[in-house]
């Protein structure tokens, strides 16, 4: 099986869209076919063995649209310009066509040559000309209108085509009676009808199109956020290339005020790098030796040279366009109702419009007055709003929460998400860091110190000493930090998670650990080891019985440490014990805000682990969660979250890894990405960045989608149900009557309507 995106051109609504849909489906060796209006695409999966790409375009064709192929969007621009240029020359005709038809009526000067009156021939003549001029600019309307009737599946150019070609033939009909002699047929012409409505219908096309445009600049920009040029190391020099020229493992650098090319693993130098078009945070995250970065940030201050990683198709950026054009691609339920009645709406509206003409008939009226109520009914109600109203507010919503760092990879969930009674977050990874950190020290050193001073100018020798050691982080003073020192230089050659906690806790307060001699590392107990003469028990309690090391004075200090949920290393110094270290996994810096904000919601939060109750509870208190299930397995948590599923519906937010089945299993899977993992193939929303604060703005975004789409629907169905009966003559009798220009005219309307209100949808703030 493959997977194809294809471009497509001459879709006009939903009908479009679904008819295409439905044809390529109905193809052997088609499997899937998800054809995307706003987006012009089709995302078919086909059978390899059976089809080609050729094959799949042919069916295209057959079907009434063009393919214009795979990425190749300068074919897209040709056309875009092409149809700039037509659209003047369709603006010249329609003023001629005016002026000729009905500058009479407004006072206007005639043209004698043109004249009804005077020169009726000349005059219907030169219309039919223009007529069939406006016909042939419109030719794709009329030529897909037509193939569609083929393949009944008939749509908003259907419409549109039986409208134009019933105006021309009658109006053919007028001219011949004219030059045999019978005048009075000029009063019932109909070419000025055919070049208006065809003329309107190019202009709504061309606003639709270019707003259509604006609803995926978010996209669109991604696809242009990269550098076009790097500096890469090439046998030792620098050496400018262009993005295709790097190749994965090349060396490539990094100045001041330039973008990251492609992503990649930093091997030397230290920066800021703004990443917010990818996590949306606008704070510059710091970046060094083994951090990674991301093709299209912005370097701050820096140099760095980094190892290329992901290029190409493979990159972070290239992952998120084509997830979220995929997030496109699919269906919402809403807006699978709105194809449904697209699809028995146009053979609806035919047949309303054929019986209007009939009972207009019966009841005495001429054909010239039956046939402009055919033309009018076909021509005002095209569904063009109709289909517009949920895929341009899916589009528009897929990229404002891609600019927020959110990526929804099925319209479903977008719809979905504001809908969510229960949101469930895992505790490690995803309320907290997911590593130990230094929480607490007591220094029983440093108490000993301050009981032997004596006068108050040493005293306060010792609290300014206190705070010399400021950093970012906070304050450590003087005596912790050479406790932290000691206990790094010792578990720097560990690789258990406590030991890893010190180490990375003593990078973070920029104290680098030394050599240490005599490293013996005792499983189960901790370390042995000499450092600077003196000889050092790095471990647990059992390590300091073992050795007969007073412990009881700190009993105390333990039962708080693992009150609150902290592991715990005795650190003796020759047989003596010195400090209680307390590590515990630290709670991220927006978990409480966002959970608050949950919760004001009316939505009830709840942590799912598989850590203890009580390290559990320690981290739920801290956060204002009420409702812990902990001890729990990974298999297991699936069906806590199908337990949970019978309350209402369910958002489970982990880390993608091992919440991947639970992930799956809820209504609603959100996974917490790193910046550079965005793979999660388990998740239907992945945040760029560990700011759970996103999740409300996910909500926000999906209750404005979902309020806009009902308030398009509202506008389409509005225009067509005032509408319609006005072109059935239905109001006839109090002078109320429409004609085929006013009809398109209106049609335009509605579909300007819905597009400036999905447009909103950018713009609103969340």
């Amino acid at each position: 099986m493959k997977k194809v995106l294809l471009k497509i051109d001459g879709m006009t609504c939903s009908a479009c869209s679904s008819g295409l849909e439905k044809y390529l489906n109905k193809q052997d060796g088609i499997l899937n076919a998800s054809v995307n209006l706003v987006m012009n695409n089709a995302s078919i999966e086909y059978d390899e063995n059976k089809l080609d790409v050729g094959q799949i375009e042919k069916f295209v064709a057959k079907a009434g649209f063009e393919s214009l192929g795979i990425d190749k969007l300068e074919k897209e621009e040709k056309k875009k310009s092409r149809g700039k240029y037509k659209l003047w020359i369709f603006t010249a005709i329609a003023i001629l066509t005016l002026y000729i038809a009905m500058a009479h009526m407004i006072g206007l000067p005639e043209i004698p040559v043109f004249s009804m009156h005077t020169n009726p021939i000349n005059y219907t003549v030169i219309l039919a000309l223009f007529s069939a001029f406006a016909m042939y600019l419109g030719r794709d309307i009329l030529k897909n209108g037509y193939k569609n009737l083929i393949h009944k599946t008939a749509n908003m150019d259907t419409l549109v085509m039986l409208g134009v070609l019933s105006s021309f033939l009658y109006s053919v009909y007028g001219t011949y009676m004219i030059i045999r002699g019978s005048h009075e047929y000029v009063e019932r012409l109909y070419y000025e009808s055919v070049v208006i409505i065809l003329f309107f219908i190019n202009i709504g096309r061309y606003v639709e199109n270019r707003n259509k445009d604006k609803t995926k600049e978010a996209i669109q920009s991604l696809m242009l956020i990269t550098p076009n040029k790097a500096t890469v190391i090439k046998d030792g020099k620098e050496k400018q290339v262009t993005l295709d020229e790097i190749s994965k493992g090349d060396i490539v650098v990094c100045k001041p005020g330039e973008k990251i090319a492609v992503d990649g693993e930093v091997i030397e130098g230290v920066t800021h790098i703004n990443e917010a078009f990818i996590t949306g945070e606008s704070i510059p995250a710091k970046k060094e030796v083994g951090n990674k970065v991301i093709a299209g940030s912005i370097n701050y201050e820096g140099w760095i040279k980094y190892k290329a990683e992901k290029i190409g198709r493979d990159s972070t950026v290239s992952e998120i366009v084509k997830m979220v054009v995929e997030a496109t691609n699919t269906k919402a339920p809403i807006a699978k109702i709105a194809d449904k009645i697209s699809g028995y709406f146009v053979p609806a509206i035919i047949i309303l419009a054929i019986l209007a003409a009939c009972v207009w008939l019966i009841i005495g009226r001429d054909i010239a007055f039956s046939i402009n109520v055919l033309i009018t009914v076909l021509v005002v109600a095209c569904p063009c709003s109709l289909g517009l109203a949920t895929p341009l507010a899916i589009v528009a919503s897929s990229g404002l929460a891609s600019k927020n760092g959110i990526l929804i990879k099925n319209s479903e969930s977008l719809e979905n998400a504001h809908k969510a009674k229960i949101v469930v977050f895992d505790k490690t990874g995803t309320i907290t860091q997911g590593k130990l950190s230094v929480s607490k020290i007591y220094n029983y050193l440093e108490d000993e110190n301050k009981a032997k001073i004596d006068t108050e100018a040493e005293r306060k020798q010792v609290e300014e000493a206190e705070v010399e050691q400021n950093t970012e982080n906070g304050v450590l003073s003087v005596e912790n930090a050479k406790i932290i020192k000691i206990v790094a230089s010792i578990e720097n050659k560990s690789e258990h998670p406590i030991a890893r906690g010190v180490v990375n806790y003593a990078k973070e307060k920029n104290i680098e650990p030394e050599n240490v001699e005599e490293f013996k590392n005792i499983a189960g107990y901790g370390i042995k080891a000499k450092y600077n003469g003196n000889s050092y028990l790095v471990g647990n309690n059992k390590l300091m019985n073992q050795n007969n090391i007073a412990i009881d004075f700190a009993l105390e200090d333990e039962k708080e440490l693992e009150t609150n949920g902290n592991s715990i290393i005795f650190v003796a110094e020759n047989e003596k014990l010195i400090a209680l270290i307390g590590l515990k996994d630290t709670i991220k810096e927006n978990s409480k805000e966002a959970i608050k904000k949950l919760q004001t919601k009316n939505i009830e939060v709840v942590m799912l682990t598989g850590d203890n109750e009580r390290t559990a509870d320690v981290i739920a208190h801290e956060v204002g969660i009420h409702k812990v299930i902990a001890n729990v397995l990974p298999k297991e948590k699936a069906n806590q979250v199908k337990h949970l599923k019978e309350q209402g519906m369910v958002m489970m937010c982990g880390d993608g890894i091992n919440d991947s089945v639970s992930l799956v299993t809820a209504d609603i899977g959100v996974a917490v990405g790193s910046g550079t993992d965005i793979a999660m193939d388990s998740s239907d929303v992945v945040l760029m960045s560990d700011n759970l604060e996103k999740i409300d703005k996910l909500i926000n975004i999906s209750k404005r989608t979902v309020r806009n789409i009902k308030q398009n629907l509202f506008w389409a169905f509005f225009y067509n149900v005032c509408m319609i009966p006005i072109a059935m003559g239905v109001f006839h009798f109090a002078g109320i009557t429409m004609n085929p220009m006013l009809a398109s005219i209106a049609m335009t309307l509605s579909s300007i309507t819905v597009t400036l209100n999905s447009l909103r949808l950018t713009r609103d703030a969340i």
